[in-house]
């Protein structure tokens, strides 16, 4: 198994070579936003040379739960990589960073602001040895700006960019959006970044924010702040946290929970007529779907709410789903992971890991296109596993003075 491995073409099964194949990429990055990016260059055939800290390795090793030997947390986002153990302060370790960097396509990194520089792999140590080299950096903040020194946690950077100040105070997030934001970010910026370099031979500097990115992402919760900063009231905003009842969240007879989506007015007529409450289809003005539906909202969370609390959650799945009804049981992780759609759409196959035994894997969604490949691949590494043979790829000794050739 190795990063060059092709993809097949879903229209004609003929295999393709990945995209990336022939890349090299160095990542100094950990924990969710860098890993997952480097692992999505690693699924478009990147040859990924992940580089930890002897001993320790990427924080993430150690994130309960454990599938055997790795975290599970681990084993999700740094797939098809080669680890390699280097203490970046010895002179022997950053040497070794020093010929991988010269022969890296793209470096990326996810320290604070201004370790890499202290550490002697920042931008302008790269560029010296690999003048055409991309060189990625993913923080919370950016590299400069009043939060720039700020450590930049998912939760934090969710809180600065108003995401969470729609739903109120107090909630939970339940999915990292702004590690996932700077990762695909990333990933963005490195793609367009090696296409120039392709038309023109220029390198490039990016500064990846997970700020940005999600601030990016997040129109759709800024709509009213939009409104009034450019003089408008902001007034009506746009219902879909909640507060309009045709799409809501609703609990069903046997202690589940349904995802109602009713917005379109042909939708909300369809659901009248298979409940028997036609009484509640109203000639609507495009720009009512998605409001709070005024003095009408009351009659219909009841009529909905009444439906559903009466109803098993299968039974209410297989009634809309015979209608093409959009709404659905709200899924368990457990349920996610088994369900027939994500199995058919290949977003999850069963692999043998060497270090993990049997283990299901969440898939790529660029998989059908040909344009990456997730079986077959390298399995998740183990801290180390690859120095000695990454070292003689660099003309260096499997064990140069505190370079660890492994800890496993």
């Amino acid at each position: 198994m190795n990063g060059a491995a092709n993809s097949p073409d879903s229209a004609t099964g003929t295999p393709l070579a990945l995209p990336l194949a022939g890349v090299h990429v160095v990542d100094y990055t950990r924990l969710l936003p860098g890993p997952w990016c480097t692992q999505l260059l690693a699924d478009m055939g990147a040859d990924v040379i992940k580089v930890e800290s002897p001993g320790v390795g990427d924080p993430s090793r150690h994130n309960p739960p454990r599938q055997r030997e790795h975290s599970a947390y681990f084993a999700s986002v740094n797939r098809g990589k080669r680890s390699v153990a280097l203490d970046l302060r010895s002179a022997d370790g950053l040497e070794a960073a020093h010929r991988l960097n010269a022969r890296a396509d793209v470096v990326i990194e996810s320290f604070a602001v201004g370790v890499a520089a202290r550490l002697g792999i920042d931008y302008e140590s790269a560029r010296a040895r690999k003048p055409d080299v991309i060189y990625c950096s993913i923080t919370g903040f950016g590299q400069d700006g009043p939060l720039a020194a700020s450590p930049g946690h998912d939760l934090v950077v969710q809180a600065t960019t108003g995401v969470l100040g729609i739903a109120g105070h107090g909630g939970m997030p339940p999915f990292q959006a702004a590690d996932y934001a700077g990762g695909a970010f990333g990933v963005i910026a490195i793609l367009g970044a090696l296409q120039r370099r392709h038309a023109t031979g220029q390198g490039a500097r990016l500064d990846i924010a997970m700020f940005d990115g999600l601030f990016a992402m997040s129109e759709i919760a800024l709509l009213g702040a939009l409104a009034r900063a450019g003089g408008q009231s902001g007034k009506p905003m746009l219902e879909v946290w909640g507060r309009n009842p045709r799409y809501c969240i609703y609990p069903t007879a046997d202690g589940r929970f349904v995802a109602v989506s009713l917005l379109e007015a042909r939708l909300w007529a369809r659901f009248c007529h298979a409940i028997g409450r036609t009484d509640l289809v109203f000639d609507e003005r495009q720009d009512e779907r998605h409001s709070d539906h005024g003095e009408r909202a009351a009659h219909y969370r009841e009529a909905i709410a009444g439906y559903c609390a009466s109803r098993t959650a299968a039974d209410i799945d297989r009634a809309m789903r015979a209608q093409d009804i959009p709404v659905s049981v709200v899924l368990t992780p457990d349920e996610a992971l088994r369900s027939e759609h994500a199995h058919a759409r290949g977003m999850t196959h069963v692999e043998h890991d060497p270090h993990d035994g049997t283990v299901v894997r969440i898939g790529n969604p660029l998989e059908r296109a040909g344009l990456a490949a997730t079986t077959g691949r390298r399995p998740p590494p183990l801290l180390g596993e690859h120095t000695a043979e990454v070292l003689a790829e660099l003309g260096l000794p499997a064990m140069a003075g505190n370079v660890v050739e492994s800890t496993s």
